[in-house]
């Protein structure tokens, strides 16, 4: 009897300090939202906590949507989501397919090297001139190009594709498939846990990506969407949204701006990782427990 009594204080101590984490990392969130559809004045004037909306004014979405620098940075930004995670994925598959074959020479050697890449490196300003001489500068290409291949995620899928048994391999090469066909009709298929993970990793990598695309690109007209949040929230500068207001509605929508430009640029990847997550710790453990 005593044991069940300890056993289920520990069980509702688990389940509220559990209770507090989701509190403290909703709330932000929940904030955010409210305030982006709250009336100007009210938020500006508003003082502690917020648990519903004030009043009801979605002015800043019709500014953002009305604005045509966010949607070019929207659609920069889903240019680079998209074919960056397309080409992520089959060049890191490629390399961990090799990789992961026993008979191939030098194959320590090499992953020593890609190891060695985890912890060196030549620097920004190197990297800024390799990318400007091969021609990448000041074009969408260059946030992609360069970072085609991450390499914690090359080992994870590395040591993915090794978990698969060798005999079905050999089987597929005595009715002579070469190894494409095993890449992509035996591999990929029976690791797709891990194809979904590193994916939704390099989905959310570019989505988040600001720094290089603010190094490499230099028209406004290729920013992404996180360079104009970046300005908007740090430099605190809404004057391309709100530029058609008056001065002081000019400041009042100013405010909502800043919430409802973080709600657009979060919600595709709100809406994408349920559809995700389930394949997370199955994907994960196969490349941490493996090899």
């Amino acid at each position: 009897m005593k044991t069940n009594i300890t056993e289920a204080l520990f069980d509702w101590t688990i389940y509220a300090i559990l209770f507090i984490l989701m509190i403290v990392t909703v709330y932000p969130m929940l904030h955010v939202a409210l305030a982006s559809i709250s009336d100007g004045n009210a938020l500006v004037a508003h003082r502690g906590l917020l648990l519903k909306p004030l009043g009801f004014n979605l002015d800043a979405y019709t500014k953002i949507f009305e604005n045509g620098q966010m949607l070019r940075g929207y659609r920069n930004t889903l240019f680079i989501v998209v074919m960056g995670v397309i080409l992520n994925l089959l060049m890191t598959a490629f390399g961990a397919y090799v990789l992961s074959r026993k008979n191939v020479m030098w194959n320590k050697p090499f992953m020593m090297i890609i190891m060695f890449t985890m912890f060196f490196g030549g620097g920004l300003i190197p990297f800024y001139l390799l990318v400007k001489g091969v021609g990448l500068y000041n074009s969408l290409w260059s946030t992609v190009i360069p970072f085609m291949i991450n390499t914690f995620n090359l080992i994870v899928m590395r040591t993915a594709f090794q978990s698969v048994p060798h005999e079905l391999e050999e089987s597929a090469k005595m009715d002579g498939a070469n190894h494409w066909v095993i890449l992509f009709r035996i591999i990929i298929p029976l690791s797709l846990p891990v194809m979904a993970v590193m994916g939704m990793f390099y989905a959310v990598e570019k989505w988040n990506g600001w720094f290089y695309a603010s190094v490499f690109l230099k028209d406004r007209e290729l920013y992404p969407l996180q360079i104009l949040l970046r300005e908007i929230l740090i430099l605190n500068s809404t004057d391309t949204i709100t530029s058609t207001s008056g001065v002081g509605e000019q400041y009042q929508v100013g405010e909502t701006v800043k919430y409802a430009t973080i709600m657009v640029a979060t919600l595709p990847v709100l809406a994408v990782y349920p559809f995700i997550q389930r394949y997370f710790v199955k994907g994960v453990m196969i490349g941490a427990l493996k090899g």
